[in-house]
């Protein structure tokens, strides 16, 4: 340990003055009044709307031991997903990241599992170098895998061949096994490869990248999924784990004048865990709680279903361009809705995607809810699909190091080294 006594009382002095300077107290009141006063629907710029409930707006609250026994509402339930080594540079000048992704069903279908679609995303400086490559099989046609030559870059090399490689693993193998699907496709993520849809709010390059042939054809391939699934009846959404989008609160925050709100969170997930958290001075009956601020922690809480036409949704929103792709059935069904499902005992937030074309159904909508309710109560975490598809797809961090290794070897030069690999060792 690097720290004597001494620092850690004066870092517990900093906390210390830092807790007298930061008052959270209104915090939910200041939740509750962008939940009763804004949403329905929440403009923004122009009077353009970007949120919009789908039914009642209403906040609810489900008995976590009760939604948990409960049946669930799809017969079988698929889940994919999406892993790679990381974006990796070698001394001859190549880029390259891996991605494999596999689906998975639950109840589990073992010939389903040993599927697997693998991209390899490079980029080579030299252009003369013909690298694309058509889908070659292996594994008795189990495995399929190909390259994917990246467009030259100045700068982004390394996060557009990871973006690629895990977007074009992910959809084509949606794709290729979207029959296999008969109730329920879950997404371990968004519902739209959203890394690709934010190129044309970066910079220039990025946003001349993004009119490339390569980045469209995948997106076009999540459009054809949601065609896909929204022809045959069978639900598709998206789970996202880790949401960060700030289409609320940046949209608050850029209001101007007497519209203008000061909301004090970074993101929409700490805007919705404030609002849906339930503490022990809240009015109820008495239940556990958990942690210092006193969590009640009985009862799995949820939101409504929202249409999202901002920040990035707006891409693929009725009066946006999806990217250029051409759409096949009425624009309005390919639009983002979603609903937030807070977990008190892990004190973690998700968000739940599908199409308009399902979330306009009521009764699709329902079991929708009930189902992804159900098994956040039930796992405290991702629904057992999605989380079987992560185990199926994750490359270890040992694997990643041996594969690297392989490259290395097969190509003749050494990777690219850099400092924190050498004090940190692989990590995941």
């Amino acid at each position: 340990m690097t720290l004597d006594p001494v620092h850690v009382d004066s870092i517990a002095d900093l906390a210390a003055y830092l807790a007298s300077q930061v008052d959270d107290t209104d915090h939910a009141d200041v939740a509750a009044r962008i939940w009763s006063q804004f949403l329905d629907p929440l403009y923004g710029p122009e009077g353009r709307v970007v949120i919009e409930p789908i039914g009642e707006q209403r906040l609810r609250a489900a008995d976590a031991e009760a939604v948990a026994l409960a049946d669930s509402p799809f017969e079988t339930v698929h889940g994919l997903d999406s892993g790679t080594i990381n974006p990796t540079t070698f001394k001859n000048g190549l880029v390259v990241d891996l991605a494999q992704a596999a689906m998975a069903s639950v109840p589990s279908d073992l010939d389903l599992h040993r599927h697997r679609s693998i991209v390899a995303a490079t980029h080579v400086t030299d252009a003369t170098v013909p690298l694309d490559e058509p889908w070659r099989k292996v594994d008795d046609g189990y495995c399929r895998w190909r390259v994917l030559n990246v467009p030259r870059v100045n700068r982004y090399a390394e996060g557009i061949v990871h973006a690629l490689a895990l977007y074009l693993a992910e959809s084509s193998h949606a794709l290729e096994h979207a029959e296999t699907v008969s109730d329920l496709l879950i997404l371990d993520g968004p519902l739209y490869p959203v890394e690709l849809l934010n190129w044309r709010e970066r910079d220039a390059e990025l946003r001349a990248l993004s009119e490339e042939l390569k980045p469209r054809s995948i997106v076009e391939n999540y459009v054809r999924l949601v065609e896909s699934f929204v022809e045959r009846g069978v639900p598709l959404c998206g789970f996202v784990k880790n949401p960060a989008s700030k289409r609320i609160v940046g949209t608050l925050r850029n209001r101007e004048g007497d519209g203008a709100v000061d909301v004090p969170w970074t993101d929409d997930a700490a805007f919705f865990t404030r609002l849906l958290e339930r503490r022990e001075g809240d009015l109820g009956p008495d239940e556990p709680t958990h942690g210092r601020e006193g969590r009640r922690t009985a009862a799995v809480t949820f939101t409504n279903w929202f249409v999202s036409r901002g920040g990035v949704d707006a891409t693929v929103a009725a009066d946006g361009d999806a990217y250029g792709v051409e759409r096949r059935l009425d624009p309005e069904l390919y639009e983002t809705c979603f609903f937030a499902i807070y977990e008190p005992q892990t004190d973690v937030l998700y968000r739940v995607e599908t199409p308009r074309a399902f979330a306009r159904n009521e009764s699709i909508r329902d079991a929708l809810t009930r189902q992804f309710v159900g098994e956040v109560a039930a796992r405290r975490g991702p629904p057992e699909a999605v989380a079987k598809a992560d185990e199926l797809a994750r490359i270890s961090a040992g694997e990643k190091s041996a594969l690297r290794r392989k490259f290395e070897e097969t190509l003749e030069t050494d990777e690219v080294k850099r400092y924190d690999e050498l004090r940190w060792g692989d990590f995941e």
